[in-house]
């Protein structure tokens, strides 16, 4: 079971590591706007994969996946919330407050649900949770939900250490740029385009 979990841990630090729609959002808030933003994001994506495991866990992946219209319906909703955001964006100023110190509880505790909503609202998460996790579980004692919980665990485990880092870092350097009067109209769209990219391939066979 350990080398299981090792060889999962290193596939998922790999999949972490690798551009994707959530890290382009956690790097594009921090630098943005700090590394609190981009850690209150990424707090809220992992989250939300507690409920993607335990789907799986229980069986209920099989569900959505066979239902063709439940799966449709729950990819519209999230490509709608999306391109709300992305909405939301293009309608707001261009003008960025550097510092994570500036970082109110509040707009924290939303940026912490948004990042759960993305998360839950696309059931690409849940398919492909479907698809990785079962291919590590391995016969034993332990019984097979109790080990897809646990390499859930490692997955969120190893994918928060890595957007911590990427948050951590990209708030650094929103010092060196913050000065840049073409960045925040650039950051704007680019946050406008992840949104849209994200609702597009959510809605892609």
């Amino acid at each position: 079971m350990i080398e299981s979990l090792i060889s999962f841990a290193l596939a998922t630090l790999l999949l972490a590591l690798s551009p994707g729609p959530d890290n382009i959002f956690v790097l594009t808030q921090s630098v943005a706007r700090g590394s609190k933003y981009g850690i209150a994001i990424a707090s809220g994506l992992i989250t939300g994969c507690i409920v993607h495991t335990s789907i799986v866990a229980l069986g209920f992946a099989v569900v959505i996946r066979d239902n063709a219209w439940l799966l449709y319906g729950i990819k519209i909703t999230g490509a709608l919330y999306l391109l709300y955001l992305a909405f939301k964006i293009f309608k707001s100023t261009a003008a960025i407050d550097f510092g994570a110190e500036n970082a109110s509880s509040q707009s924290l505790w939303k940026l912490y649900k948004t990042g759960i909503a993305m998360n839950l609202l696309n059931p690409k998460v849940t398919l492909f949770f479907l698809a990785l996790l079962p291919q590590f579980v391995i016969k034993s004692s332990i019984s097979d939900w109790l080990q897809i919980y646990m390499l859930g665990g490692v997955f969120m485990l190893v994918s928060l250490l890595v957007f911590y880092s990427i948050a951590l870092l990209a708030g650094r350097a929103a010092a060196f740029i913050s000065a840049a009067t073409w960045f925040a109209p650039a950051m704007k769209w680019t946050q406008i385009i992840v949104f849209v990219g994200i609702a597009v391939a959510l809605l892609m066979p």
